[in-house]
């Protein structure tokens, strides 16, 4: 019985299942976006003088209305537009929720050997290239649509993709430059003793903080979407789940990214060091959780946003996007290339 045990939580911790299904991924990913979207709504409603999310769960402040929203969307009906691609209409929100969390599955949440199978030495290069391809999918939704509206909204993702996933992967990489690794864990590690890098360089932080929230089409960078405009962006024509899975996508990729920011910026795992012999709990699950805690303290940040702030016009984030967070993120990397020279960290 003792050995069914052990191999049954060999599967469930082996990383590439752990990581991607259960924590970081898909099942702490829609805790988290549930969580952050009742804070998001119960914080705008608190600056707007409203009640907000209630009457579902009252004793808990309505924060079971998402799962109730959820629900309601799983019995909607699907329709498919008669013009639409209909293959590449159904087929891409469900590659979008598998692109957008990839991520997690090629970074460390652990500094112990034992729990990846295979040398993560090039973990940020890694990671860095699978958070960019989601993207793809949101511009192939409003194509497939053949609807104008829903490529009006395609269009201006593909130009605020060009803008701001740029400055994500260079404020990362600044973060590699400075501590002249590209292995998670190395950097993570070099953060304890709350050495946390946003401290070394805040330059590089901010502009990866604002590129997560314009490439995920957060408050105030809500353009894809602009309801006033273009009815709902590339989902226009989309409804019921597919609908609920095309908004749940954008807070998983926040979400996912906030976990590549947390590890970069914000110490990871640290303070806490498992010990060399730590078993599944102690060595996996207890680093993970900080992580994940970490993540949702910065997204909780980022929604708090769409209380304070109006919508941008998509010429405005250009704008701010190549002449100002561009130009930061460059700094930000020029700084971290300067500290790695100097050996200053």
């Amino acid at each position: 019985m003792t050995g069914v045990i052990e191999a049954v939580l060999k599967i469930i911790f082996w990383p590439p299942i752990y990581q991607y299904v259960i924590v970081p991924g898909l099942i702490a990913s829609l805790v988290v976006v549930i969580t952050i979207l009742w804070f998001e709504r119960k914080a705008a409603a608190r600056v707007q003088m409203r009640i907000g999310p209630y009457n579902v769960s009252p004793k808990l402040k309505g924060y079971l209305q998402l799962i109730a929203d959820l629900v309601r969307y799983a019995f909607q009906e699907i329709v498919v537009p008669r013009t639409a691609d209909a293959a590449a209409f159904l087929l891409a929100p469900l590659l979008l929720l598998v692109f957008t969390l990839l991520p997690l599955v090629a970074i460390p949440v652990s500094p112990l050997e034992w729990t990846w199978p295979i040398s993560m030495k090039y973990s940020v290069l890694v990671a860095l290239a699978l958070s960019v391809l989601s993207p793809i999918f949101l511009i192939l939704m409003g194509w497939a649509s053949n609807n104008r509206f829903a490529t009006i909204g395609g269009i201006r993702e593909a130009f605020l993709i060009t803008a701001y996933e740029l400055v994500a992967v260079l404020s990362i990489l600044s973060v590699s430059a400075a501590l002249r690794t590209f292995d998670f864990v190395e950097i993570v590690e070099a953060q304890q003793g709350f050495k946390w890098l946003i401290l070394y360089n805040p330059l590089a932080f901010l502009a990866g903080l604002i590129a997560i929230l314009m490439s995920t089409s957060g408050f105030p960078f809500e353009i894809p979407e602009a309801e006033h405009e273009i009815v709902a962006g590339p989902f226009t024509e989309y409804t019921g789940i597919v609908y609920g899975l095309n908004m749940g996508a954008a807070y998983m990729k926040r979400y996912a990214l906030s976990v590549l920011l947390v590890l970069a910026f914000l110490g990871g795992w640290a303070p806490y060091t498992p010990p060399a012999n730590a078993g599944y709990v102690a060595g996996y699950l207890i680093p993970s959780i900080i992580v994940v805690v970490k993540a949702t303290i910065l997204m909780a940040v980022m929604s708090f946003l769409r209380a304070v702030y109006g919508r941008y016009r998509i010429d405005q984030a250009l704008d701010v996007g190549w002449r100002l967070i561009f130009t930061l993120a460059l700094l930000g990397l020029g700084l971290g290339l300067l500290q790695g020279y100097l050996g200053v960290i």
